[in-house]
């Protein structure tokens, strides 16, 4: 092989890609041409496909596209709307505002489904290794919050007593598993863990919230934990990028997260004063 073909089969190698195709008048994503998908193949189905490698069935792009749907917006309280909000007032565009909110997705805000999803991949591992759900569903616990804390991701919430979101997403994945269409598995699972946290507080319950309803759909779908940050940060990005425009139609400048007429309480020192020093030799 000459020294050119060389450098350009190198050239060509240095980004290697399964996801697209692409030279002129040539799109396929996986292999199908976006002509024969657009119009025949909906935005969900394309984000499994994109991040899959293969179409799910309709069944499976209608389940995930409920838990895209309900996790878009959650209001100026969650810290990602409220900054994107609050760029918009400074002055930048859309994609900064955007930015600058999924920016905040981590671990606390945004990282909840993932852990989920991971916390439930757990406990079936363990029922798969021949230990009873009850036992799982402790065990797994148990270890969580000693790696993590106290806090049980999907369950409970600081603004809701119940979660309207949880239900009708739990009621989808019924559905879907009568018709064969999931397992149902991760259902039972999350049912499990809030039978458990319910016991383990005197009957107290802490039930399933948007992360948790959202990870049990993505667990039946068969994403990656990983990827359920992902996909949440997709979803919140649809209500980022609808607050930064209402504010940018709404106008505002530089709005920090108080009021101007009320500023951040002061716990430091008192007011003193600077001590006298000697001028420094010239």
């Amino acid at each position: 092989m000459s020294e050119n073909a060389d450098a350009e089969r190198l050239a060509r190698d240095w980004w290697r890609t399964e996801i697209i195709e692409m030279s002129p008048g040539v799109i396929r994503f996986r292999g199908y041409p976006i002509e024969e998908l657009i119009g025949r193949v909906s935005l969900a189905q394309m984000i499994w496909l994109m991040t899959r490698g293969e179409l799910p069935s309709r069944a499976q792009g209608e389940l995930l596209d409920a838990a895209l749907m309900a996790g878009v917006d959650h209001g100026p309280q969650a810290p990602s709307i409220a900054i994107a909000r609050m760029a918009a007032t400074c002055g930048v565009g859309l994609n900064n505002a955007i930015a600058s909110a999924v920016n905040v997705l981590g671990d606390v805000h945004g990282g909840a489904g993932e852990q989920a999803v991971e916390l439930f991949f757990a406990i079936a591992a363990r029922i798969d290794a021949g230990t009873t759900q009850d036992d799982a569903v402790r065990s797994a616990l148990d270890a969580f919050t000693a790696q993590h804390g106290k806090f049980v991701p999907g369950f409970g919430h600081r603004f809701h007593p119940i979660d309207p979101r949880a239900a009708p997403l739990l009621g989808l994945v019924d559905t879907a598993a009568k018709r064969g269409e999931v397992s149902g598995r991760f259902a039972h699972i999350a049912r499990a863990i809030e039978a458990q946290l319910a016991a383990s507080k005197g009957g107290k319950r802490i039930p399933l919230n948007i992360d948790g309803a959202t990870a049990v759909i993505y667990a039946e779908l068969g994403f990656p934990a990983p990827l359920a940050r992902g996909l949440f940060c997709l979803s919140r990005s649809v209500g980022i990028l609808a607050h930064a425009w209402e504010q940018m139609q709404q106008g505002g400048r530089n709005k920090g997260p108080i009021p101007r007429q009320w500023t951040p309480t002061y716990d430091g020192k008192p007011k003193r004063a600077v001590p006298l020093q000697e001028a420094a030799p010239r």
